[in-house]
């Protein structure tokens, strides 16, 4: 797609000037749920930010949508994306104290086929550092999730233990990391925009309480508990 394209030249998988995310104390984290069943795209769209390092929740936003695009494969921004921009945008109106310096995205950034994942395109939108957390791996460039996850099985033995992964094409898409000593499950992070692979890891490390990151994990919970209150969701 032309658009994705135009985008994608935009995307800088480097560290903006005078980013270290060991200094990050703000780091946002976004997800959008559907509400069962629903024929018509109803959904909840939901930013959380945490303090570094207490991992303690500063801001929760949650609010209702309506998806009017398809899914495509491939293209799932085009279907989410502005409704996570409007949530940052909100913040960035109502509460500009609290505007993150990294935001987490429940999906991949370059860890893509068209190199251009969700993470990719909202860091690009919205010129925060976005980082691509996937509890799937896409299948790419000789990279297939089974047997990712087999070698991962006997190298990341503990929590923060990594491995890049890379293709056939020797490029280094992104890294397989084991967040937690009891979460063997390794989550797949890569970058969004503005960040460095290596700032992404580090990021991600520092949010670590459960398997999937703080930030992403908070942010699935808001939206499904509203889901909960106001749709009768289980």
């Amino acid at each position: 797609m032309a658009e994705q394209d135009s985008l994608r030249e935009r995307l800088r998988a480097q560290d903006v000037a005078g980013f270290v995310a060991e200094d990050v104390t703000l780091v946002g984290g976004v997800d959008i749920s559907f509400v069962k069943g629903s024929a018509t795209g109803e959904a909840c769209v939901s930013l959380v930010v945490v303090s570094l390092p207490s991992l303690r929740i500063v801001y929760v936003d949650c609010v209702p949508v309506r998806m009017t695009q398809p899914y495509i494969p491939g293209f799932l921004a085009f279907r989410e994306v502005d409704f996570l921009v409007a949530r940052i945008e909100h913040l960035r109106a109502t509460r500009p104290g609290l505007v993150p310096q990294a935001i987490l995205v429940d999906g991949n950034g370059v860890l893509h086929p068209r190199g251009f994942g969700l993470a990719s395109h909202l860091g690009v939108l919205v010129g925060i550092p976005t980082v691509g957390v996937g509890k799937t791996l896409f299948a790419l460039d000789g990279l297939e999730e089974h047997s990712v996850k087999r070698i991962a099985a006997t190298r990341l033995r503990k929590g923060g233990d990594a491995m890049p992964l890379v293709g056939k094409s020797g490029r280094t898409w992104g890294v397989a990391l084991r967040t937690m000593d009891d979460a063997p499950n390794p989550v797949f992070v890569s970058v969004g925009n503005d960040i460095s692979l290596s700032s992404a890891v580090a990021i991600v490390r520092r949010c670590g309480r459960f398997r999937v990151p703080e930030p992403i994990r908070q942010a699935d919970l808001q939206s499904r508990r509203y889901l909960r209150e106001h749709h009768n969701e289980q």
